[in-house]
């Protein structure tokens, strides 16, 4: 169970990186409509956890899950070479 809890957070986290307009692994970002995809398999994500670990450790076990995804992602783009936009 844990682990079906954090293939959906991941896969969530990083369909809403990719829909995000600051995303620097894609040449362009992913439709709006992804995020929807994205709110949804985050949504499992957090009901998965407190399924396998109860309340509290469940809501703090989907935040690590997806902070872990957002902070990874940047630097992957970073050691790939990409272009991040500037504002």
């Amino acid at each position: 169970m844990n682990l079906h809890a954090l293939l959906l957070g991941m896969a969530g986290a990083v369909l809403a990186y990719l829909a995000s307009a600051r995303q620097g692994l894609l040449a362009k970002p992913l439709p709006g409509s992804v995020r929807v995809l994205a709110a949804s398999l985050l949504a499992a994500s957090v009901a998965a956890w407190i399924a396998a670990a109860g309340l509290g450790a469940g809501i703090a076990a989907a935040l690590t899950c997806w902070v872990t995804a957002w902070v990874a992602l940047p630097y992957l783009a970073w050691w790939r070479g990409a272009k991040v936009p500037s504002r």
